[in-house]
């Protein structure tokens, strides 16, 4: 995970290079634990959900404190379950690992838990392209369910979606935006790391 990744100005995540965009889902809500500037570490905010063939990154329509987004590579996903109960609304929860800069150790970054919510209209749309989705790129890059320390979040690129998007399944119900191209933006901006450094393209 990498929280407040950054954004183009129309609120869309700086892709990566060889980051294709699958959907787009408006109308979530979204928490996640042990955000160290929050009070008790917990945020919770509504916002978008963006899935590509690398990550999931949630975009807060409003900031919560200093959080307005979070990042979660798909090789460092693992936990995840659809949950369907009587009084509340669907939602998928599940645990991330920490992208760690290479300088510093493992054991300063804790374990994620979060929770994506469902609260306005249905998920038959996004909870089966998501759930294909991570488990085609565990499969393809050979990752069992916990992810390996140190693996490159960004060798998850190499998973071919085209396939997949094609017989995906559309529930009328469900306000997801499938990208059948990928979203022009105003510029060529490519991330080449997870880490801070200059992005591809911007000078």
């Amino acid at each position: 995970m990498a929280q407040n990744p950054q954004l183009l100005p129309n609120g869309m995540p700086v892709p990566f290079t060889n980051e294709m965009f699958v959907l787009v889902r408006n109308g979530v809500e979204f928490e996640v634990d042990k955000i160290p500037e929050s009070q008790g570490g917990r945020v919770k905010a509504w916002g978008s959900i963006y899935l590509s063939n690398i990550r999931i990154v949630f975009v807060a329509s409003r900031p919560a404190g200093n959080f307005f987004a979070f990042d979660m590579p798909l090789l460092y996903v693992h936990g995840e379950k659809f949950n369907q109960p009587i009084f509340h609304c669907n939602n998928i929860s599940g645990q991330v690992e920490p992208v760690v800069p290479e300088n510093e150790h493992r054991a300063l970054y804790s374990t994620h838990s979060f929770k994506i919510l469902f609260k306005e209209g249905g998920c038959g749309t996004f909870v089966p392209l998501f759930l294909n989705l991570i488990s085609s790129v565990r499969r393809y890059n050979q990752v069992n369910h916990e992810p390996q320390p140190r693996m490159d979040p960004l060798q998850a690129a190499q998973t071919p979606v085209d396939e997949m998007m094609r017989h995906a399944y559309l529930d009328p119900n469900d306000p997801t935006k499938i990208f059948l191209q990928q979203p022009t933006t105003e510029s060529q901006l490519r991330r080449r790391t997870y880490h801070s450094q200059p992005v591809e393209g911007s000078m």
